[in-house]
């Protein structure tokens, strides 16, 4: 009760400072439960707005920030998505919700334990547009290209250039971008033509981005 409840203050929250304002973003975070992808352990924190550790140094987003970045990749149903970073899967499954069965997700995890994690729950909860691949993300994934939009859920000390070539043209990609420990900006980029528009969308701190274009250990 109590973990209803405080999803249900989040949305009023959301809804009342218009932070949200996709009605298809609220629908998702309403049918979508966190506590199903978060350790046992922490279930009565589920709806917290503050990230959640889910091993391996890494975290689940608070929820604020995941409907955020949800909201500013503007997704249309159909929808082709490629996420960097599944963590616990539970972005790509408010992601899937919000392209329908028409659409796709490709979400990679550098990350073995963390892609076996997401794995499960998403199967779990039979989600079936959602396919995570344990890999380097940060080299996109170039099997599936090209997609309409991309979505980075780590630091990256510059958005990587494979991820750039892998969108497709109108396509947008949202990516936390600068120093890991100052803090990084929220960027989304716009792909016109073989040109790129960026918009900086505010103030965000993430782990940092594994990989060939990520941070060095």
């Amino acid at each position: 009760m109590k973990t209803k409840s405080s999803k249900k203050r989040l949305i009023d929250y959301w809804q009342s400072s218009r932070i949200i304002k996709d009605k298809k973003v609220i629908e998702a975070f309403k049918a979508i439960p966190r506590e199903k992808f978060i350790p046992q352990e922490q279930v009565k924190e589920a709806y917290g707005d503050y990230p959640l550790s889910i091993g391996k140094g890494q975290t689940s987003s608070q929820p604020t920030t995941v409907m955020l970045m949800t909201e500013a990749l503007e997704l249309k149903e159909g929808d082709k998505v490629l996420e960097i970073g599944a963590g616990s899967g539970y972005q790509a499954a408010i992601i899937a919700k919000i392209v329908g069965s028409k659409g796709k997700v490709i979400t990679t995890e550098i990350i073995p334990e963390l892609a076996e994690f997401a794995q499960k729950k998403i199967k779990k909860l039979k989600i079936k547009n959602v396919k995570i691949v344990n890999y380097d993300g940060s080299q996109g994934y170039k099997k599936q290209s090209p997609y309409d939009k991309i979505i980075v859920t780590a630091a990256c000390p510059k958005v990587p250039p494979p991820l750039l070539e892998q969108l497709k043209g109108n396509g947008i990609l949202v990516a936390p971008v600068g120093p890991v420990f100052l803090g990084q900006s929220m960027l989304r980029i716009r792909k016109i033509r073989n040109e790129f528009e960026e918009e900086n969308l505010g103030s965000f701190a993430f782990v940092p981005l594994k990989g060939k274009y990520g941070y060095a250990p």
